[in-house]
């Protein structure tokens, strides 16, 4: 905890710093939300087909980013809409403008209970 994935379109990995977004993500994460810094743990999917409304995907006017946030139930709503709006932040700053319009998203959700995991 906490399991964080980050969603996005292939076609903005060039301008996505997601290296620093991560580290800052992560701070972010354990001065809002009191996570342990060995716990924070991101997982980067870059989508390969992005479709917009009725564009031409072959154009590749828009992209999509969403990150999810999974922690561990018992934070505030209020801590979780901080967090949000952290993380909507940390992408305008960690994605470069390059021209396309950017479609970004986040969520905080509570992990299931029956959420366990190992390490190795």
């Amino acid at each position: 905890m906490p399991q964080i994935t980050v969603d996005y379109s292939r076609t903005i990995a060039p301008a996505f710093d997601r290296d620093a977004f991560a580290r800052a993500l992560h701070e972010a994460t354990v001065e809002i939300a009191a996570a342990k810094p060995e716990a924070c743990k991101t997982q980067f999917r870059p989508g390969e087909f992005t479709v917009y409304g009725y564009e031409d995907p072959a154009e590749e006017r828009h992209a999509i980013v969403h990150v999810t946030l999974g922690l561990l139930a018992g934070r505030t709503e209020e801590t979780k809409a901080k967090l949000t709006e952290a993380v909507l932040e940390l992408l305008r700053k960690h994605i470069a403008d390059e021209g396309v319009v950017l479609h970004a998203s986040a969520e905080v959700r509570d992990l299931d209970a029956s959420y366990r995991k190992f390490d190795r």
